[in-house]
């Protein structure tokens, strides 16, 4: 049998308690019996990348590793986002949850209903602080070395939220 493929998964919530939800999409990434070492990264605040008449955001960073093809793990993550609420009204408007498939081992995939490394990656402060944390050393496929993009991607209104 061949080798895990190392993940990571992006989490994302600005309505109906945002921490909260957060917490219920790890806690099902956990229970998926297809996924292993789930770890989580702390939880971020900050403002929303889209229209901002919208409440900021909390972001977080799971990292996992599975033997799961891209596709299904994909339908898992969609799953969650049902099973938590997610109705999709407008591009990068509020949402109860939003999970992407940001890494998949060092593949590129570039699929109608999937792009891996996640598109915008590299300017998304809430994605590579997160990412630093898991996996500081981390080599993106076709963008470089995580912290040269981190470099070039200020910290700017990203808040790190203390859990209880």
């Amino acid at each position: 049998m061949s080798k895990p493929v190392q993940v990571f998964v992006g989490l994302g919530s600005n309505l109906n308690q945002p921490v909260e939800q957060l917490k219920r999409a790890v806690a099902a990434l956990l229970d998926v019996v297809d996924l292993n070492g789930v770890r989580c990264s702390s939880f971020y605040s900050g403002k929303p990348m889209g229209p901002q008449d919208q409440p900021d955001y909390v972001n977080a960073v799971v990292q996992l590793e599975t033997y799961l093809k891209p596709r299904p793990l994909l339908q898992i993550l969609q799953r969650i986002e049902e099973q938590q609420g997610r109705i999709r009204e407008r591009r990068w408007g509020e949402r109860t949850i939003d999970l992407d498939l940001l890494l998949y081992g060092d593949q590129c995939i570039d699929l109608p209903e999937l792009t891996v490394p996640h598109i915008g990656l590299a300017e998304r402060n809430f994605v590579l602080y997160p990412l630093q944390e898991m996996a500081p050393d981390l080599y993106i496929p076709q963008l470089g070395a995580l912290a040269q993009l981190i470099s070039a991607c200020p910290r700017t209104d990203l808040q790190k939220i203390k859990q209880t």
